[in-house]
């Protein structure tokens, strides 16, 4: 298995986010690689990590992504890989829940996440984001 970690979807990726999508809520899986330190294009923080330039924007993402009616629903560092064989482990994982694929496409073409963005950009040196659905009922809580 080939895994290639990219900063910004390619083409048919795009044109992919673009179709109408699965019925009801999709939760996105964000597995991310950090640089080791940020790098923004005008030269600004050159001593701050990239996980510190990323985690700017997951700060400012947040209320962008409650305004399209989704939440995050959990983020944790990787710490081992128990299962299977990777030649690199990514730093973090990010689990974000949307109402549907076009609240996600909304948020992430928005000129108010074009201007966070660049943190994003700045932090990361890769990542995948895995579209998912729900396959069971919630459990309720006991």
């Amino acid at each position: 298995m080939k895994i290639d970690n990219l900063v910004y979807p390619e083409a048919d990726q795009i044109a992919a986010m673009q179709e109408a999508g699965p019925d009801g809520p999709i939760v996105m899986v964000n597995l991310l690689k950090f640089r080791e330190k940020a790098q923004y294009a005008d030269g600004r923080d050159p001593d701050l990590s990239g996980r510190d330039a990323y985690h700017r924007y997951g700060t400012a993402v947040v209320p962008l992504l409650h305004g399209v009616g989704g939440r995050v629903i959990y983020t944790g560092d990787v710490t081992l890989l128990t299962l299977g064989r990777a030649e690199e482990l990514w730093d973090e994982v990010a689990l974000a829940e949307y109402p549907n694929r076009a609240a996600l496409l909304k948020m992430s073409t928005s000129e108010e996440w074009r201007a966070i963005a660049v943190h994003r950009e700045a932090g990361l040196a890769g990542q995948l984001n895995i579209e998912t659905v729900p396959t069971l009922p919630p459990r309720r809580a006991r």
